[in-house]
């Protein structure tokens, strides 16, 4: 059964936020490369990877349904920050942007009775309730070790332990 286009537009506008939120993080990786953070530098490059393959999930979907994929331009990240806080806030807010943009997703291919459609997006869903979770997690030891040198560092190397889970979900 094919899609509504209504909703096929809708997936295609998530799919360009995906690699937005993909190209974001990887600014964000340049400014912690650049201010010697090299483990918050390889956590948002992790992220950089997660969201192209949300983007690819989404695409995916998309051409498995019969539908055709129009991909949108991409806009500059802002490389302007002062901390490494100010940083993992504007990742809590774009992670809540991104949530309320699935859901919004989920609630139209709902009303539209499109079942393997909301089959996907619950896995989206999902994900994003643990990506804020993990933001808020980064954002709270941030916190907690302030700006200081020593603290900064080990939170830096505990950062640089983070690699790309494996998506059982694609084998």
């Amino acid at each position: 059964m094919p899609m509504k286009p209504k909703l096929v537009e809708a997936f295609n506008i998530q799919i360009q936020a995906e690699f937005q939120s993909a190209y974001t993080y990887l600014g964000m990786a340049g400014w912690f490369t650049e201010n010697n953070l090299p483990g918050f530098s390889q956590w948002m490059r992790i992220q950089w990877q997660e969201e192209t393959l949300h983007a690819m999930k989404l695409h995916d979907f998309l051409h498995s349904r019969g539908e055709s994929v129009t991909l949108r331009p991409l806009t500059a990240p802002s490389k302007k920050y002062t901390s490494s806080v100010q940083v993992f806030e504007q990742v809590r807010k774009h992670e809540q942007s991104i949530t309320a943009s699935i859901n919004d997703l989920y609630e139209l291919a709902f009303k539209e009775k499109d079942l393997p459609s909301q089959i996907v997006l619950q896995w989206f869903i999902n994900e994003q309730v643990e990506e804020e979770a993990l933001v808020m997690e980064i954002i709270e030891r941030l916190k907690l070790v302030g700006s200081d040198g020593p603290s900064v560092y080990l939170l830096d190397r505990q950062m640089s332990s983070r690699t790309m889970p494996v998506d059982v979900s694609a084998t």
